[in-house]
């Protein structure tokens, strides 16, 4: 093919992207050395918590022609997630329901854009019959939002998500390495300026320094990577977030342009758009992974599941319905789990004997403010 035939191509390639129900796609080189010292520096300080796939590749990372030889060009795409009425400060702001990161209410986002590249593959061999093609979401070591910026689909925001100016940053980010030299996009401009919302909005101050995320004080991490007990200290700063945190996103000024996904597959779930936390601690594990099913929460297990919710529950107002659900669930729990649940037993009966002494005080001041023949 001839340098016309590939600028052609890449026209067409964009083309095919939107009919397959992508919001945009750009196209990049492999060249990411400028990200090996930032990834090598965020390593040796220890950030990637407990996930050691993050360090078990090295530098592979930045380095997409490793992953797949001969690889020329990425082509970056990127799909809006966020639901129709998300409901977010609903249910962020009552104590008694769980909060789950609005990417998780629908379908396994993996399957879904994975699915949507093989066919844009299937598209690109057509016309070019030697393509070597390889799609990637979030499944594999390679540096998605670095690549997505170089090819021009946003900018890195100070929460190290990538930002978009007509979308914000509610999207899922897939890419397709090809053998092809396709004409690349150019990046955009940053857009962040002077702001620093995400730092400050930041629960547990997990974003340390512009533009660098501790994960393990980060809510996504505790929630979903974490497999063993969630320190001490940061669980009253959870709030009743039980999967991934979105705190960061929703104080972002770009997300005020973010518009709902069209995509039937990223619908949120009835169970899991505003759930009660005394239903969701209620699952069975076969009946977890029965509501769970096609779903990214389902990844966790219910090991991790029970013990998030009990956190929650730790720090909702003191209810004697929460005690005699986290007591009953003790019983049955691995050693892990009623850690968390006698965390939150200890927090809920402290918070119903201040509640006791209240009422005691306001009896004993309306008993002396009444007439004696009252009493």
């Amino acid at each position: 093919m001839t340098a016309p035939d590939f600028e052609t191509l890449a026209h067409d390639i964009k083309l095919w992207a939107a009919e397959l129900g992508f919001d945009q796609v750009g196209i990049t080189d492999t060249d990411l050395a400028e990200q090996e010292p930032l990834l090598a520096d965020w390593l040796d300080q220890g950030y990637h918590g407990e996930m050691d796939y993050m360090a078990r590749h090295g530098m592979m990372r930045a380095r997409p022609h490793e992953l797949l030889p001969g690889t020329l060009r990425v082509i970056s795409v990127r799909m809006n997630y966020l639901p129709e009425q998300a409901a977010i400060a609903r249910v962020l702001s009552n104590a008694e329901q769980g909060y789950i990161s609005r990417y998780a209410l629908g379908r396994d986002y993996h399957k879904v854009l994975r699915q949507r590249l093989k066919k844009l593959a299937d598209k690109i061999e057509q016309r070019a019959s030697d393509l070597v093609a390889r799609p990637f979401v979030d499944s594999a070591p390679v540096l998605e939002r670095p690549l997505a910026a170089k090819a021009g689909l946003g900018w890195t925001g100070k929460h190290s998500l990538l930002l978009n100016r007509q979308q914000g940053s509610f999207f899922f980010l897939g890419e397709l390495l090809v053998n092809l030299p396709l004409p690349i996009d150019q990046p955009v401009e940053e857009g962040c300026g002077k702001c620093v919302a995400c730092i400050t909005a930041c629960p547990t101050g997990a974003i340390v320094a512009p533009y660098v995320v501790d994960a393990r004080r980060c809510i996504s991490y505790l929630t979903i990577e974490l497999d063993g007990p969630i320190p001490e200290e940061l669980r009253p700063l959870m709030g009743n977030r039980i999967y991934g945190c979105d705190d960061c996103q929703l104080i972002c000024p770009w997300n005020r342009f973010a518009n709902a996904s069209q995509e039937p597959d990223f619908a949120a779930r009835d169970n899991l758009h505003a759930p009660e936390l005394l239903a969701l601690f209620d699952w069975s594990e076969a009946h977890f992974l029965k509501q769970t099913e096609g779903s990214p929460i389902r990844r966790i297990g219910h090991r991790r599941w029970l013990r998030n919710i009990a956190v929650a529950l730790g720090n909702a107002p003191a209810s004697p319905a929460i005690i005699a659900a986290l007591e009953q669930k003790r019983e049955e729990a691995d050693e892990m789990v009623q850690e968390h649940i006698d965390w939150a037993l200890a927090r809920q009966r402290a918070g119903l004997a201040q509640v006791d002494r209240k009422t005691e005080r306001l009896i004993r001041a309306v008993d002396k403010g009444m007439p004696k023949h009252a009493r």
